[in-house]
């Protein structure tokens, strides 16, 4: 080994042992604790309630914040809510947000009170997109640029390990075979969860800054997207706003009806928990360290080509479930397959998009990026049950799967546009 790539790994090791990357896989695990919860543990719990199958898709739009959270990010580049200092201080109040919601969801009961349920689960994403938000902004500015890399797979690590308490280890403990609590009493001890994201706000440091904060809306509102487009060019920027929009959209489209597809094909909670959740966590791990590896020594743009037309696949594999009887090793290997697929393309993603976000307007062009990525999770992906009911699981998932060749042309223009994608 050089003495170059000593100093490399020495430098790794060092920021892996920083107290900046606990703080971010800490914050990447409250951040992920609400999403999953809303986007598939609600939809299994009214399921079980007997709500039809159109409804549940449309259940997805309650996930809309999480796209157009970028109309209120101005605000948290610009005010500072108090002495904690700005990143610290939206962070807190989001979490606040977030437990209050599953309070209220702990109360409610899907039989008389549905459209509360809906409130609050909207309530949740707001408050969720918003931390979501703040977390990006923190993890950009707390964060040397050599850093970013390593810090996009910490705080996805942190993420999955969040989705795997609240739709694995939650969904676990209701199931009647196990802990048999009601789903009002799992979001109830979620609420609890959330302390972990409130502790490390007050614990963490603020990130010190080189730059003059924005002294009023319009250089909040309108400067980010200015400097955005000047410093891109127009084709390009087009192009990568596009890329971002379509890389994961069918992955996430499809994502957004898994949940009922496993419970209407006859899988139990304890099996959705076991192999949907534990085992698809653990593939998710791995190939989050892939996509790191592989984004860093291949390039963004040959590691992105690959982990795209892989998705695809995955996707279109799901409706080999419905002829395997049940099997507990089936779901294991399809779920295996999407995960590992997914999380290398969402390393590769959240790389991207948080090396494009300047630092002095972090928050608002970090959200505007991260709003299109999850646009085929919420919008689109409302639609789903609809779609499923007129063809079928076995169309909608080869549809789905489709869905990803717009993104890879879009990456293939993009490379033509910018040859340095490649480094």
């Amino acid at each position: 080994m050089d003495d170059a790539n000593a100093r490399s790994l020495r430098g790794i090791l060092r920021s892996l042992r920083s107290k900046r990357m606990l703080v971010i896989l800490l914050l990447g695990f409250s951040s992920g604790l609400p999403y999953m919860l809303m986007f598939s543990s609600l939809k299994i719990w009214l399921r079980r309630e007997g709500v039809d199958l159109s409804t549940i898709g449309h259940m997805s739009w309650v996930m809309v914040p999480y796209t157009i959270n970028f109309l209120w990010a101005p605000l948290l580049d610009r005010f500072v809510p108090s002495t904690m200092g700005r990143r610290r201080s939206w962070i807190l109040i989001s979490q606040v947000g977030i437990i209050a919601g599953f309070v209220g969801l702990g109360l409610a009961e899907p039989a008389y009170s549905l459209h509360l349920i809906i409130g609050l689960a909207i309530a949740v994403s707001f408050f969720s997109a918003t931390q979501d938000i703040a977390i990006g902004a923190y993890r950009r500015e707390s964060l040397r640029d050599e850093e970013q890399g390593l810090g996009a797979s910490i705080v996805v690590y942190g993420y999955r390990i969040g989705i795997w308490v609240s739709a694995g280890l939650g969904l676990w403990m209701v199931d009647p075979t196990t802990l048999g609590l009601s789903f009002n009493q799992m979001f109830l001890l979620m609420a609890a969860g959330m302390s972990v994201g409130v502790i490390t706000a007050l614990w963490c440091a603020e990130p010190d800054i080189d730059y003059a904060l924005p002294t009023d809306l319009k250089q909040a509102i309108v400067e980010p997207f200015v400097e955005f487009f000047k410093r891109s060019g127009v084709l390009r920027a087009l192009l990568v706003l596009l890329f971002v929009l379509c890389f994961k959209m069918g992955d996430a489209f499809a994502a957004a009806i898994t949940p009922v597809f496993y419970v209407d094909i006859g899988y139990s909670n304890a099996q959705i928990a076991e192999a949907a959740k534990g085992v698809g966590f653990l593939f998710f791990l791995l190939g989050l360290f892939i996509g790191g590896v592989a984004t860093y020594r291949f390039g963004i743009f040959r590691s992105m080509l690959v982990f795209g037309i892989l998705q695809a696949l995955s996707t279109a594999a799901f409706p080999l479930l419905q002829w395997a009887q049940g099997s507990w090793w089936a779901l294991a290997g399809v779920v295996a397959l999407e995960d590992l697929s997914s999380a290398m393309g969402t390393a590769a993603l959240v790389t991207f998009i948080t090396l494009l976000a300047n630092k002095r307007y972090t928050a608002t062009q970090y959200a505007l990026l991260s709003s299109l990525a999850s646009f085929g999770r919420t919008f689109l992906s409302g639609f789903s049950g609809d779609l499923v009911e007129r063809v079928g699981y076995t169309s909608f998932y080869l549809i789905g799967g489709a869905m990803a060749l717009p993104g890879l042309v879009l990456l293939l223009a993009m490379w033509s546009v910018d040859k340095d994608l490649t480094s």
